[in-house]
This record gives C-alpha cells, sequence and structure tokens, in this order.
C-alpha cells in the first residue's frame, strides 16, 4: 500500500463525486448523487481553506476538508470547519483515516487557525469514538439535532500554540515526535453529554496531553477561543506553570445589542442586533413566517443558516423600519428593511469584493408548497425539490421571474426570483445580491397574514346534558351525536362532547370509575356555559382561560366522584401524549384500553392537539379510555369543587 496524502486538485472533482454516489453513508448525501462540478462549485463557495485527499496506489480513497462556513454554519475568528471527511469502506480501520485528520490538524497549526469544529453521527459509533479519541470535546448542543448530528471541538492545536515557546527543549522535541494525537490526548468516553466545566462563571474544558515523559494540563476558555491555563509537568514530577502566549487572532465576543422591532399591518420584524438575523412574525401563527441571515463583508464569513457570527453592526431607525449597516476596512454592506401592507422589502447596498450570499428560511413546518411549475407539494424534505442542505452546490435554481408559495394556517408567503435564487429546500432558499441599475439590490416577500385562528364557538344544550359544540376557528375540537342520542363505549346515552357526571369512586373495589351515564334527572341551564342538576346538585360552569377553557365543577356532599367527560374528534386511532406521574409517554391509541395520566394531549383529526390537565386539585386525574366508539376523556375528582383546563395547539404536550 502506498498511502499518499495531497491537495485537491481541480479535476479530481470527478473521481470525488463518484466516490461519494457509490457510498450511502458519505457524509454529505444528496438524493440522486452529485457531479463533479456541483462538487467543485461547492468547494468553491464554501471559500475551503484546504482540501485534502487519500490515495492508495493513485486511486483516490479518502477525503477531509477545512471549511470557512459550510451553509449551515460560519466558523469564528482562528477556528474551521472539519466536513467531507469520508474513507472508502474498504480503507476504514487502516491508516487511512489517522493521516488525513493529523495532517488536516498539522496544516491548521501552520496557518494559525487553532480550533477545530466538525459534525458526526453519535450513531456512526466509530466515527465518533475516533474523533473523541483524538480529543474532540462537547461545548455545546451534545444531543443530535434536526440534521442526526451532533457538534464537537478540538483544542489540542490550541492548546499547543499557546504554550510551545515555553515549553523547554526536551518537551518540545518529544512533541516534534508526534505521529498522531490519539496518542497524546487523554482518551474520552463516547457518552452524549457536554464536556464544559463552569470556572468562575467561564465556560472552559480542560485537556490532558501526553508527550512522551512530559504532560500539559490546560484550561480553555471556549467562548473567547482562548488557554486560561497551563502547566507542565516533567519526567522528574517537577510541576510548572507554563506561560501562554495569545492566538493571533481576537474572537469577537456579544456586545449584548438587545434586537430590534417594528410592527406593520400584523407583521413584526425583529432584527438581531449581534448578527443582523432578520425574523418576520405574523399575527396568529407559532415562531416566524420567514427568517433571513445578514450578507457578510467578508466573503469568507457569510452567515449560515443554523448560525451566525457576532458582527459589528449599526442599526438606526427609518420610516415603517430599520437600516442595518456593517464596517470591515473600506467594505461596507447597509441593509434596509421595511414592512408595508403587502409583507417585506429588502434593500441592500455594498462596497468590497464580497459577493452577497444570505439564506432565507419559511417557517411553515405544515401546508402546502407550490414551485415555480405550478405543482402543489406537502411542506417537508425531499418533497418537491431535492434536499441539498449537505450540498448547497446541488440547490436547484430557480428561473428568473419564477414564482414560489407556501400557503399555512392563516398565512400565506410567496416570491418572486428577482435576482440569484437556489432551492436548497422545500423551505430553504439560497439568494444572492444582484444590484439594479441604481446599485441596489432589492428582495420582496409577499406575506398576507390571515386571521388569527382563534374565533371560538361553543354551544351548551340542557336538553343534551352538556356541550355539543366547540370549535376554535376552524378546528372541531368535540365530537357530538346531539340532538340525536347514540352509544360510545358502555355510554348507551351519549349525546353531548362535554358533560359531567357523579360515577363511583376510582377506587371502588367491586366497581371501579363508571362511563358516564347521564343521571335521568333535568339539567337547568341558568347561565350560558353552565348547567346545574337541582335534584344531585351537581354544577358546572365553562369560563376562558388563556388561550382555552376552564370547566369549574361543584357538588354537594356525596361519596362519589365528579367527572367531566369529553369525546374529542380524533381518528378512531390517534396520538396521545402523556404525563403519567412525571414520566412523558407517547402512546397511540389503538395500542391501549386505559391509561391514566396527570396531563394529556390528544391528537385531533385535522392534526392539532388538545391538551388536558387538572386546574388546581393535587390528586384530581385524567382516564383516558380507547373505544371502537372513539376516544373517552374524563377527568376525575374526588374533590367537592374541582377545575380542568383544556386548550388546542398545533404542538402536543411540552416538558
Amino acid at each position: 500500500m502506498a498511502l499518499t496524502i495531497r491537495p485537491y486538485q481541480e479535476n479530481d472533482a470527478d473521481v470525488i463525486a463518484d466516490l461519494y454516489n457509490r457510498h450511502r453513508d458519505n457524509p454529505n448525501p444528496v438524493a440522486g448523487g452529485i457531479s463533479g462540478a456541483e462538487l467543485a462549485r461547492e468547494l468553491a463557495e464554501r471559500e475551503t481553506a484546504t482540501f485534502l485527499v487519500a490515495e492508495d496506489d493513485e486511486r483516490l480513497v479518502g477525503t477531509f476538508g477545512l471549511f470557512h462556513h459550510t451553509g449551515r454554519r460560519s466558523a469564528r475568528a482562528g477556528e474551521l470547519i472539519a466536513d467531507m471527511f469520508f474513507v472508502h469502506p474498504a480503507h476504514r480501520g487502516g491508516l487511512v483515516t489517522g493521516r488525513l485528520f493529523t495532517e488536516a490538524v498539522e496544516w491548521m497549526m501552520r496557518t494559525g487557525c487553532l480550533v477545530l469544529r466538525l459534525t458526526v453521527n453519535p450513531a456512526n459509533t466509530v466515527a465518533f469514538r475516533l474523533y473523541r479519541r483524538v480529543g474532540c470535546v462537547s461545548v455545546g448542543r451534545a444531543v443530535p439535532g434536526e440534521d442526526g448530528n451532533v457538534e464537537l471541538h478540538n483544542y489540542i492545536p490550541l492548546v499547543i500554540r499557546s504554550v510551545f515557546a515555553d515549553l523547554g527543549e526536551r518537551a518540545t522535541a518529544a512533541l516534534g515526535s508526534l505521529t498522531s494525537f490519539a496518542s497524546v490526548t487523554d482518551a474520552r468516553d463516547d457518552e452524549l453529554r457536554s464536556d464544559v466545566r463552569m470556572v468562575a462563571g467561564v465556560r472552559t474544558v480542560d485537556y490532558i496531553l501526553v508527550l512522551g515523559d512530559f504532560r500539559i494540563d490546560a484550561s480553555v476558555d471556549v467562548d473567547r477561543g482562548a488557554v486560561r491555563e497551563a502547566r507542565l509537568t516533567e519526567p522528574g514530577g517537577t510541576v510548572r506553570e507554563l506561560r501562554i502566549t495569545r492566538p493571533p487572532y481576537e474572537v469577537r465576543a456579544p456586545r449584548g445589542v438587545a434586537p430590534y422591532r417594528f410592527t406593520e399591518s400584523g407583521l413584526t420584524c425583529e432584527v438581531d442586533g449581534e448578527d443582523g438575523t432578520l425574523s418576520v412574525h405574523a399575527a396568529g401563527h407559532p415562531g416566524p413566517v420567514l427568517v433571513s441571515t445578514w450578507p457578510s463583508c467578508r466573503a469568507d464569513r457569510p452567515a449560515g443558516w443554523r448560525e451566525g457570527e457576532p458582527r459589528d453592526l449599526t442599526l438606526e431607525p427609518v420610516e415603517r423600519g430599520v437600516r442595518v449597516t456593517e464596517r470591515d476596512g473600506d467594505a461596507t454592506v447597509t441593509g434596509t428593511f421595511t414592512l408595508d401592507g403587502s409583507g417585506l422589502l429588502q434593500e441592500f447596498t455594498r462596497t468590497g469584493t464580497a459577493t452577497g450570499r444570505i439564506f432565507q428560511t419559511v417557517g411553515l413546518r405544515q401546508g402546502v408548497f407550490t414551485g415555480t411549475d405550478g405543482q402543489d407539494h406537502p411542506i417537508g424534505l425531499g418533497q418537491g425539490v431535492r434536499d441539498a442542505s449537505e450540498i448547497v452546490a446541488a440547490s436547484r435554481p430557480v428561473p428568473e421571474g419564477g414564482e414560489l408559495t407556501w400557503r399555512g394556517r392563516g398565512v400565506r408567503v410567496s416570491l418572486s426570483a428577482d435576482g440569484p435564487l437556489r432551492l436548497v429546500h422545500s423551505t430553504l432558499l439560497e439568494r444572492g445580491l444582484e444590484p439594479g441599475a441604481d446599485g441596489v439590490a432589492r428582495m420582496r416577500t409577499t406575506i398576507r397574514p390571515g386571521v388569527p385562528d382563534t374565533a371560538r364557538s361553543l354551544e351548551v344544550h340542557a336538553a343534551a346534558g352538556g356541550v355539543t359544540v366547540w370549535r376554535e376557528g376552524t378546528t372541531k375540537v368535540l365530537r357530538s351525536p346531539y340532538p340525536r342520542t347514540r352509544s360510545h363505549g358502555y355510554n348507551p346515552h351519549w349525546s353531548a362532547g362535554l358533560w359531567v357526571t357523579h360515577e363511583n369512586s376510582r377506587h371502588d373495589r367491586a366497581a371501579g370509575l363508571g362511563w358516564g351515564v347521564p343521571a335521568a334527572a333535568a339539567w337547568e341551564q341558568k347561565h350560558p356555559l353552565g348547567l346545574h342538576a337541582p335534584d344531585s346538585g351537581l354544577g358546572w360552569e365553562i369560563a376562558a382561560d388563556g388561550d382555552g377553557i376552564r370547566v369549574d365543577t361543584r357538588a354537594s356532599g356525596t361519596d362519589r366522584e365528579t367527572v367531566v367527560w369529553l369525546t374529542p374528534q380524533t381518528p378512531l386511532r390517534t396520538a396521545v401524549v402523556l404525563d403519567s406521574d412525571g414520566e412523558r409517554w407517547e402512546l397511540n391509541s389503538g395500542d391501549f384500553r386505559q391509561v391514566w395520566a396527570r396531563r394529556a394531549a390528544v391528537r385531533l383529526s385535522d392534526g392539532r392537539w388538545l391538551h388536558c390537565a387538572p386546574a388546581a386539585g393535587p390528586h384530581d386525574e385524567l382516564v383516558l379510555r380507547a373505544t371502537p366508539s372513539g376516544l373517552l376523556v374524563g377527568g376525575v375528582s374526588a374533590a367537592r369543587e374541582s377545575a380542568w383546563r383544556f386548550s388546542v395547539h398545533d404542538t402536543p404536550l411540552s416538558f
């Protein structure tokens, strides 16, 4: 085996693309594969620092890239992001993997980039353990994100560069014999947890490096990207503090600038004062409907759609908006953002060599996406357009003048390609700033917020003994056969969709809790949203409570329990999320007969969730029963007075 590690050359692109396309476990998959031209363009657009290839007898068998940004994220000063690390399956476990990694890190140390960032799928245990073995640590999110990866940092180059001048001849000689980081740093376990330790309010990670008979103990400030302190233990056991050399760069720290907000015609725009990210919110829609990153002054520092670095920005109000300016030497970018009756207008002017690249994310997770071909698709990854988030250069160009539309609950977002535009996936766009004749690049996004889906309809009928209609906007919450009477489970007299009964105690040894069969006594409607039964002394009322309703019950002295029953508008089999004694469970109603819970969320027929919870009593519980007629939910209380809260949301319970 004649193994060679060398820099990428232009004629490698087709070979590398073929290597990736032949192996589904490559780290940057794109449905349908990529072309050599797309790979070459990707390396150019990432402002590649270095891209190494491994050859075995002149056959390309591996790659390792170091980048200033990847589309998702942008590296801070002194950092590089490792990606496209791939080794042919026949060469894994041998020299190729270690040689690629070690030579990449040595290149970093020679060029003054001292912190390595990378992402890895923790389910790929071979790769994850390798990274941990060579000193990669977790400083932020220690569990997989949406893309399935965790992010790791390696500070060994920073540690070595920071103490090198004070090591002494013998320790320096031991360092010169280094062949692999795996033999230097103390092994770390492969648990998914953060390696950060708080010291005097500073987030730090600790390193132990062994250089022959010498040992370096170092502490790194991960937010400032600098070594805080280090000491050297010599072969005889002597320990001395090492003098720290500052890195040849300065990491920009956040300045604590508050976001700038302005509102117009049901839309609210928020501009992050640290990194310039713009978010647009529409009334009645959870989360932003559009997020747009800031185009950097520097070509190698565009903000990623997942992360942008702090910048020196000035923000000044303008009519119906804000003007944002970034300066870096002679280069400037100025963005003016305004809202009018039809949506958002972004106008950019710039000087310098930066090409101007931004990412925009449409914040609708459910609804309809309509592409330039006029075809409708459900919003989702791989729907309507392939997901090219791993290789942005493989994204689909949108023809000049082409129209894109997203429609969701209560909001519609649309835009035309009035400049360079590519669809990375169905809700992620890459846009270039192409100036017009006046030197201004303009982008308009039409955002039409609908009427907030909060209109509530409640109907109570004494003849039915309860609530027969409950709608939240267009969401039908309850099932009810009223004015007819049908059976539901073991209840032969089901008429209302929400009603209240007295039942045997849930602890009753002989019978247990009943099924909500209403008493024969008549109900009186003394309150528009409440009923009272004079014969039994049982009564209840409904009142608005925040974004939901509250049902208050009152019962005369009795040893029976009061139950608020509901028949939610669900499919026969539906998703249920429970808080069962503090534990969260996700179930399907087709898989159980009965469960008890402190809180519960039930998925309704239109995809929204009905949240159910006691409002007061510590011993009040919910019972959920799956029947051939559908789901039956009961709120059970032994108290003379009880209260229950019900509300409709787009998401299930949070813990």
